[in-house]
């Protein structure tokens, strides 16, 4: 599994639109604080596996990277190979990046 920190990702976000973030918390989190792309919850993302892309690097985060870490582990048994977690999820973006 490729993890990215939060600090590297704020560059990436600088440098780069040519990927897809995917939020897997539930809808009251990505309501209440996010950073950016579709929400998908976990609970969700095997129905929804068609508006992943598999030809895109996707960002996967939640709130400490566990639910993302599962997301990715479910797609990558789909054969998803373009994936990337938000190492530590929103509380280490909170932590390190604002």
């Amino acid at each position: 599994m490729k993890n990215i920190t939060p600090t590297d990702f704020k560059e990436l976000l600088k440098k780069d639109d040519h990927f897809l973030l995917v939020d897997v918390r539930e809808a009251w989190e990505h309501a209440a604080y996010n950073i950016g792309g579709i929400l998908i919850p976990l609970g969700e993302l095997i129905n929804r596996k068609q508006e992943i892309p598999r030809d895109l690097p996707v960002l996967l985060y939640c709130e400490k990277g566990i639910r993302s870490m599962i997301a990715i582990q479910r797609l990558e048994m789909l054969g998803y190979t373009n994936l990337y977690n938000l190492a530590g999820g929103m509380k280490a973006w909170k932590e390190q990046i604002t």
